[in-house]
């Protein structure tokens, strides 16, 4: 009975770390999509303003895909909140595929709290964020 004991008790330990450390990359997932956010709204301010056609022309906001990198990177250093990730980049993927959207793909290392030695570089996320400028009057 007492061998029965300890074994519920050692998976009842297991499961538990497996869970806390499932909610830790959660939990910082979201803080870097949060990140991620911010510096995708930043990049959409950096648009210049299209070509206007000469009759009856709307004027649109234009996306340059190397500004819009160094605004999400101009963003992400500035922010408070990049100090608590580690190894945190803006990766290439950030851009403008259309030149209408603004895409920021940030990417961490997330150390779990009681598993932190099995995995001593950490487990990699990224989150990505899209925004669009749009001109209205």
């Amino acid at each position: 009975m007492l061998v029965m004991i300890v074994g519920y008790v050692l998976l009842a330990l297991l499961v538990a770390t497996v869970v806390i450390g499932i909610s830790s990359v959660y939990l910082e997932h979201k803080r870097l999509l949060s990140l991620a956010d911010g510096a995708s709204l930043a990049a959409t301010d950096s648009y210049t303003l299209g070509e206007v056609a000469m009759q009856g022309g709307i004027p649109s906001a234009t996306l340059n895909p190397v500004r819009v990198r160094n605004a999400a990177a101009d963003f992400v250093a500035r922010s408070p909140a990049s100090r608590r990730f580690d190894g945190l980049a803006v990766t290439g993927a950030t851009g403008s595929p259309d030149g209408a959207t603004a895409v920021v793909v940030l990417s961490a290392a997330v150390h779990p709290p009681v598993v932190n030695f099995l995995v001593p570089d950490g487990i990699r996320i990224e989150a990505t964020s899209t925004a669009r400028s749009r001109l209205t009057r």
